[in-house]
């Protein structure tokens, strides 16, 4: 687990990073685990079913106020950390405003719901806090730097589940293709079928069946395929393979893969071209961000690669993000996402965070196209997986 729970020992860590983003301090709070990313940092868990908040100051130390049912969660807090301990609503304000007011404070929260992932805070909460006195500021890239980060262990199992999916795509896509040679196409939920059995042979987890699209089928971007709706993969038309699996306790590979069943049309290959170049420029840019050492937000690699797609003509098709983030805890994490259409991402990529990189085309009742590759933004490097990731369309 890479997230950077707080601790004697991170402390230190926590408050230079607040020092850094020039606020007083972070205000956890969580109720029945709607923050999941309080929950995490704090290692709190087991039966606790009422309002809690966690002050972590830029300097001094920490203070939770929990309430008085509930301490037995709370027997690991260091002893020399601050406890205020509420029964009524009357207290736990006052105990609140005690701790920020006058404060400039970062909680999880983005203005205007503008990054969804990282909104975690109640109106209603954020009423209450702004009452008490303070000024509350996004903790985002707090969240990405100890929550979203992947740790070396994470990248090592990253890796080697990106290579056992990446063979896996293959082989199911060279296996439609034989099979329509052979006058015996498979059906969509077949080829499903038997990537979620070799994931299970080399120990994999999945959280969903993988998404087999045939032809006119990937205009769906979820699209998924049903054995009381067979279809069958039939050739003059593309595939479209997208899965997804991870080592038990690993992080996640996401991967989409493209074929054609038989010599691709002038406009499946125009299409494909379009997709591929745009996720490269969305890469070109990483790479050179990563290299220079220099943070880059993910808009602005969302934007790269919205641009070769629009200057196609395909812009109108290009119907979401180009990319989402992989923490260890979630396929889709709380880290930054590519996204300057579906959310307003201006959130930082720094070294150690993980994301997909998937620009799509689809083009309803004709195709639909998509290429992914997942990257670790690393200092001086940007590591993208699979190794050997696809460039050209596949024929099978």
């Amino acid at each position: 687990m890479s997230a950077i729970r707080l601790s004697l020992d991170s402390l230190g860590d926590y408050q230079s990073a607040l020092r850094e983003a020039g606020v007083d301090g972070w205000l956890f709070y969580d109720f029945r685990g709607t923050n999941p990313v309080a929950g995490e940092l704090l290692g709190v868990g087991g039966f606790v079913t009422r309002r809690f908040f966690v002050w972590v100051p830029t300097s001094g130390t920490p203070v939770a106020i929990t309430h008085a049912i509930e301490q037995g969660v709370w027997s690991a807090w260091p002893s020399g950390w601050g406890k205020v301990v509420y029964s009524s609503w009357r207290s736990l304000e006052q105990g609140v405003g005690a701790l920020v007011s006058g404060k400039r404070i970062a909680m999880e929260y983005s203005a205007g719901d503008a990054v969804p992932y990282l909104d975690r805070i109640p109106a209603g909460m954020l009423e209450l806090v702004r009452a008490a006195g303070a000024t509350v500021v996004s903790s985002g890239d707090l969240v990405s730097r100890f929550y979203a980060r992947w740790s070396p262990e994470d990248l090592a199992s990253h890796r080697r589940a990106a290579k056992v999916v990446g063979d896996v795509a293959q082989d199911a896509l060279r296996f439609a293709g034989e099979q329509a040679r052979n006058g015996r196409p498979a059906m969509e939920h077949e080829v499903q079928t038997r990537i979620a059995s070799a994931f299970t042979r080399a120990a994999l987890e999945f959280s969903h069946p993988p998404n087999v699209s045939w032809g006119p089928n990937a205009a769906n971007p979820h699209y998924e395929p049903l054995a009381v709706n067979p279809v069958p993969i039939t050739t003059g038309h593309t595939l479209l393979i997208d899965l997804w699996a991870t080592e038990p306790g690993g992080v996640y590979a996401d991967q989409t893969w493209m074929a054609s069943l038989g010599e691709p049309s002038a406009r499946a290959l125009s299409v494909w071209e379009a997709v591929r170049d745009a996720r490269d420029a969305a890469l070109a840019l990483l790479r050179e961000k990563a290299a220079s050492r220099t943070n880059v937000r993910g808009a602005d690699a969302d934007d790269a690669a919205r641009r070769v797609i629009e200057a196609r003509g395909f812009g109108e098709y290009f119907t979401h993000r180009t990319g989402h983030s992989i923490d260890a805890k979630d396929l889709h994490g709380s880290g930054p996402n590519l996204d300057n259409l579906e959310t307003r991402e201006e959130r930082l990529i720094f070294p150690g965070i993980g994301f997909s990189v998937e620009p799509g085309i689809y083009i309803p009742g004709e195709i639909g196209v998509r290429s992914e590759v997942n990257c670790c933004f690393l200092d001086g490097e940007l590591v993208v997986t699979p190794d050997e990731y696809q460039r050209d369309m596949m024929v099978v």
